[in-house]
């Protein structure tokens, strides 16, 4: 295989470090159930993995009408979030034997999340992670979080390079879409929702698991082969 040119690795956060995405889509789901809205509902919040959550509660309201309870249902969702997240902040299989791998070769790394500094933070500590990233960029950080490039472009120049050096670990289209433009290497390992028709085009690589993802890198000369 074609040797890869690296100075970077950028990693989305939410279902591609973290196994959160599930958290979210249960928590979203009881939220509205609770409220009365059911129709739709699922296939609605399966859209809005990866989206910034002001986005998402303008999706909302412009799905549900002007009057959607939106403060009651942020309540409703940020109590059921951290009822399941008290047994634990989970992380994706995979995760430390990839920093691991990364740091054996001395790439610099960053996470890259449409979630706010202040979960970014909270999150990343409570699965003890916090300090193996050498930046986190957020959706604070940029007007246009994803699927806009901002994002990427500033992770890679944060970490002095450019985004076409860098490779780009990604779980939902939306980020896909992000990395993409930004020109950085990307790889797509799904979560919940599978790649669209836009991903598998603009994917180097879509993979199951975050182990394919470590074998490819090692294949492409990013990270040491397995002995």
């Amino acid at each position: 295989m074609t040797r890869w040119h690296v100075e970077a690795v950028l990693l989305d956060m939410d279902g591609t470090l973290l196994d959160t995405e599930k958290v979210y889509l249960e928590a979203a789901i009881a939220a509205l159930n609770a409220l009365g809205y059911s129709d739709g509902v699922v296939e609605l919040c399966h859209a809005m993995i990866g989206i910034p959550g002001p986005d998402n509660e303008q999706t909302l309201r412009d799905h549900f009408g002007d009057d959607f309870p939106l403060v009651e249902v942020n309540r409703l969702f940020a109590a059921k979030t951290i009822e399941i997240l008290q047994a634990g902040m989970p992380l994706k299989r995979g995760v430390l034997a990839l920093l691991d791998a990364i740091d054996a070769v001395g790439l610099p790394k960053a996470v890259v999340t449409s979630s706010s500094r202040s979960t970014a933070a909270e999150h990343l500590r409570l699965a003890r992670i916090d300090h193996r990233f050498d930046a986190v960029l957020t959706r604070d950080d940029v007007t246009r979080a994803k699927p806009h490039p901002d994002l990427y472009l500033l992770a890679a120049e944060r970490l002095r390079t450019r985004a076409p050096a860098c490779v780009a670990i990604e779980d939902s289209n939306p980020g896909v879409a992000s990395a993409h433009a930004a020109g950085a290497i990307t790889l797509m390992v799904p979560d919940i929702v599978p790649p669209n028709d836009h991903s598998r085009a603009n994917a180097a690589a879509v993979l199951p698991d975050l182990d394919a993802a470590i074998a490819l890198l090692a294949r492409r000369s990013v990270l040491p082969v397995k002995t």
